[in-house]
């Protein structure tokens, strides 16, 4: 988390996380991945969004999508007037956005992006990319991503869906116990 914040930022922080986290459990219900999130402007929520692909039958329906969706719906009839609204909103998430996501909120012009844990397959806040702050060519500008707010329980909903809830979902392995295996290549054979 960023050090500069004051207590009383800190506490707002997790109230909006507190709002995502209900829409995260919404998700789970539906059995869909539990992430939610909040876009909050003036102190107040002005759009939410939950992860809804399964429904959707739309891989690209993750909750930030469907939050901007609202607001763009909002402003249809002034589109420049929501991408101001959104320039100067927050959005709380409560797993970090992956890179499609994250690439997403800087187009639209987004700043700030506060989320639970982090995302270590797909995350654009830094885990594994940083789509967030590289530098890209007519991308927009950065998107300041804090994560930590509420992260334990952010994991919890998602260990209980990978283990409870997705019948597709492959048998967890102990990161300890795993075998690394490597291909051997005889080397009197000729190579082809």
């Amino acid at each position: 988390m960023d050090n500069t914040e004051t207590a009383q930022e800190m506490s707002a922080h997790h109230k909006w996380m507190l709002e995502a986290l209900k829409l995260a459990r919404q998700a789970l219900e539906k059995q869909e991945v539990p992430v939610g999130c909040v876009i909050v402007h003036n102190e107040k929520i002005i759009a939410d969004g939950k992860n809804e692909p399964v429904q959707a039958r739309n891989a690209t329906r993750h909750a930030e999508i469907c939050a901007v969706d609202k607001i763009v719906d909002s402003y249809k009839t002034n589109l420049q007037e929501g991408l101001k609204v959104l320039s100067e909103s927050t959005l709380y998430v409560t797993c970090e956005p992956c890179m499609m996501c994250a690439g997403a909120l800087r187009l639209v012009g987004l700043k700030n992006v506060y989320y639970g844990c982090s995302n270590d397959r797909f995350g654009g806040c830094g885990s594994v990319l940083n789509v967030a702050t590289d530098v890209i060519e007519n991308y927009g500008q950065e998107l300041k991503c804090v994560g930590g707010i509420e992260s334990e329980e952010g994991m919890r909903l998602l260990k209980t869906f990978y283990t409870n809830t997705n019948g597709n979902a492959p048998q967890p392995i102990d990161k300890n116990k795993r075998i690394k295996q490597t291909t051997a290549v005889d080397s009197t054979e000729p190579v082809s």
